[in-house]
């Protein structure tokens, strides 16, 4: 059954429609709800005897689930309008279809919209374009407006590109984007353990006591106070970055910047307690007290979670910094009395999905023990795995110059195939083209600023534009591997969670999935649960990989602690 759920008025409105997107011939009227009744009728209909569960589809998740889960209702599935009409919208396996011609239309009548296509480029000099936010595509909120763009989703996906199971994959790409919607609102709802005592013996241990609103930490008022002596400046405010460079550079300091590697490069006495008081600084700064009292309630951390947030499909966070919790403070995340955490990560993910997208049977035989740099140094770096790991990384994010550099020859002619995919990735986008995703995500075309830099005249012009064309080809080269481990991830996440709501429903583990960071799990779970979660986690490992690429002689094994603190999991 597919239910469409729509803002209305006085509530609700739900229509049942067929897959396609045509109202249901049995149930062709909608039928509204008050906001009341909201919760009740989808509890009803999500537990109907000897039914399947229905499709949710509506525009937004993080609108219509959390108040769900509020009032205790927990769904089986749906399928979240705004974030795989970005998908389909943008992905090369439907740039044919009038869905994709028309989502280009409207971005270029709709004067507050920018398009992709002439959004700006990636930045020049890193990856950082892979973690840009990214805006979805929100189709409007009305029932028949949300029925009529299902309906165009549907019939653009009939209309994908057949061949390669391209069709079937892409289907895979918008189920999972759609589980992992819930998923955020679910975790967001569950929060992270987090024992608020322990995180202000730790702010206690490092900044000293909590100091009144607007004054620094006794340790950091210390180091302060050591900084204008050293540096000769009685006034000095540490936390402006233009005060702090003029009391360096009267002092013969020579730095561009403060950053930590820079400032390192001097022995001037001041700069061992500027790098404390940074440290420290950034502490207090981002998870200090004020951090505390915002985000951490009844035991549990709440943050959240911006599902496809960024172009490669990795998530980003809104708030409370999510996806970085310091070491410093991990002490703090911890499991509830009777209670573990498992701590599982993906070992290597990024290489290996490289093994997997090209198909590099010599690199595979290398990824078969648990270590895939072990594996490479063993059959062409002579046994030297740091010299492994340089140069594959080297390969994936493009670096060229310096110790990856020198060591590119080797590794191209020990695995041909897997360093030739991410050079074909490079060119496609040096030469003004996009990637796709082992699943269907592709890269954001260039922009028309990058199409009037490679209209060059004059020899500085030219060598401009072949700098921008390399850095468009850095970005490719990496997103094609990084979105297929984002696409991996993200089967990872809705196989996991299958398994957890099935631990659940048979009454044997209660146990919850409570944070997500690109390539790791955390399971809260009574202890008596452990051994089946740590299954559930690894066998949905197994079984994304067995989604994306089949049955392929590549393992993606995973790293399981079980731990009480999140700080003794590595």
């Amino acid at each position: 059954m597919y239910l469409l759920l729509a803002a209305h008025a006085h509530g609700a409105a739900l229509q049942q429609v067929t897959q396609a997107g045509d109202p249901h011939p049995d149930r062709p009227e909608p039928r509204l709800i008050s906001e009341s009744e909201l919760a009740g009728v989808v509890r009803q209909l999500e537990n109907r005897p000897r039914e399947a569960p229905p499709r949710w589809i509506w525009n937004r998740t993080q609108d219509w689930y959390p108040a769900l889960l509020a009032a205790g209702v927990e769904l089986e599935r749906c399928y979240d309008l705004g974030l795989c009409g970005n998908i389909l919208a943008y992905s090369q396996f439907t740039a044919h279809t009038e869905y994709a011609r028309n989502a280009d239309k409207e971005s270029l009548d709709d004067p507050q919209e920018t398009p992709r296509a002439l959004q700006p480029p990636p930045p020049p000099a890193d990856q950082g374009a892979l973690f840009d936010d990214v805006r979805h595509r929100a189709p409007r909120q009305g029932l028949a407006e949300l029925r009529a763009e299902y309906a165009a989703q549907q019939a653009a996906l009939a209309d994908a590109a057949p061949e390669e199971n391209k069709r079937k994959r892409l289907q895979l790409l918008l189920a999972a984007e759609s589980a992992g919607a819930m998923i955020a609102a679910e975790m967001q709802h569950t929060g992270v353990p987090w024992r608020e005592d322990l995180h202000e013996q730790i702010l206690a241990h490092n900044l000293g006591p909590r100091p009144p609103s607007g004054h620094r930490p006794a340790k950091l008022e210390a180091l302060n106070t050591e900084l204008r002596g050293l540096l000769n400046s009685p006034g000095l405010n540490p936390d402006s970055p233009q005060e702090l460079m003029r009391a360096l550079h009267r002092n013969g300091i020579e730095v561009k910047s403060t950053r930590q590697w820079e400032l390192m490069e001097s022995s001037h006495p001041a700069i061992e307690p500027l790098l404390a008081y940074k440290k420290l600084s950034r502490l207090h700064t981002a998870n200090g007290w004020a951090w505390l009292d915002a985000w951490v309630a009844r035991g549990r951390f709440q943050p959240e979670y911006v599902v496809g947030g960024v172009v490669s499909g990795r998530w980003a966070s809104r708030g409370g910094g999510a996806l970085q919790i310091p070491r410093q403070i991990r002490g703090a995340v911890h499991a509830d009395p009777g209670h573990k955490l498992i701590v599982a990560d993906a070992s290597q993910l990024e290489p290996r999905v490289l093994v997997a997208l090209a198909q590099d049977s010599k690199m595979a035989e290398a990824a078969r023990d648990k270590d895939l740099y072990a594996g490479i140094a063993a059959q062409g770096f002579g046994g030297d795995r740091a010299k492994a790991k340089v140069a594959l990384l080297g390969a994936i994010y493009g670096a060229t110059t310096g110790e990856s550099g020198r060591l590119m020859p080797q590794l191209a002619r020990t695995y041909p195939r897997a360093v030739g995919f991410v050079e074909q990735a490079a060119r496609d986008g040096e030469a003004g083209g996009t990637v796709t995703t082992r699943l269907g995500r592709s890269s954001p075309p260039p922009s028309e600023g990058w199409y009037r830099s490679q209209q060059s005249a004059t020899a500085e012009e030219q060598r401009r534009a072949e700098s921008i064309a390399r850095s468009r080809g850095r970005f490719t080269r990496n997103f094609v591997v990084q979105g297929s481990a984002a696409d991996w991830a993200a089967c990872w996440l809705a196989e996991l969670r299958r398994r957890l709501r099935a631990l659940r429903a048979d009454g044997s583990v209660q146990a919850e999935l409570v944070f997500f960071l690109h390539d790791e799990v955390m399971v809260h779970a009574p202890e008596a649960g452990v051994q089946a979660c740590i299954r559930a986690i690894e066998e949905a490992a197994a079984a994304a990989k067995e989604l994306l690429f089949g049955p392929i002689p590549v393992e993606f094994p995973v790293s399981v602690a079980v731990v009480d603190s999140y700080d003794n999991a590595k």
